[in-house]
């Protein structure tokens, strides 16, 4: 029997998370990340990776989510298959983990972030490494890293911070895995 992917399962728990948001949006409120002030103070640490969890579902369209489950499956699914399925949580989860500490270092009190996109970053971060140590050409991922971060700066509501973070973790992760293994 074939074994499932990892991404595919993550991306199929996202989703279902979604769906319980669009009939009780209140679980935005329970897994957004918070400021580390915040945390500190409620001791909810869970939120650095339940806010993976949810996304904005303020438009007609689940833009947010669309794009960052295209963007998992895209750069996650060979991620999965170069690495194995234990690697492959390892990059995602301390992107995750990563991702959300840094922006609740710099969240207001009052502020909160929703989505995965910092562990997405994290995977782009991954594939960067992957690509150089295996001699691809990664400019066109370099491209879609800037426009990112392009659009983070120009549109309202995208958390920057976890997108760097995720980015600057799961390249460092990956440069780690990578030390043993020849080209």
């Amino acid at each position: 029997m074939k074994q499932r992917s990892v991404v595919l399962t993550i991306i199929t728990v996202i989703c279902g998370f979604y769906l319980w948001e669009l009939l009780d949006s209140g679980i935005i409120g329970t897994f957004a990340l918070v400021s580390t002030e915040y945390l500190k103070h409620s001791n909810q640490w869970y939120r650095l990776i339940t806010v993976a969890l949810v996304h904005d579902n303020s438009n007609t369209l689940p833009i947010h989510l669309a794009f960052n489950m295209l963007a998992l499956h895209s750069l996650g699914a060979p991620l999965e298959r170069f690495f194995g399925k234990g690697r492959f949580l390892l990059i995602f989860f301390f992107s995750l983990i990563c991702a959300s500490f840094y922006s609740a270092l710099n969240l207001g009190y009052n502020g909160y972030s929703i989505g995965v996109s910092g562990a997405v970053f994290g995977l782009f971060g991954a594939w960067v490494v992957v690509g150089r140590k295996v001699g691809g050409d990664i400019r066109s991922t370099l491209v879609i890293i800037a426009i990112n971060f392009a659009l983070g700066f120009t549109i309202g509501g995208v958390d920057w911070r976890a997108h760097l973070g995720g980015l600057i973790a799961g390249a460092a992760i990956t440069k780690l895995l990578l030390l043993n293994v020849s080209k």
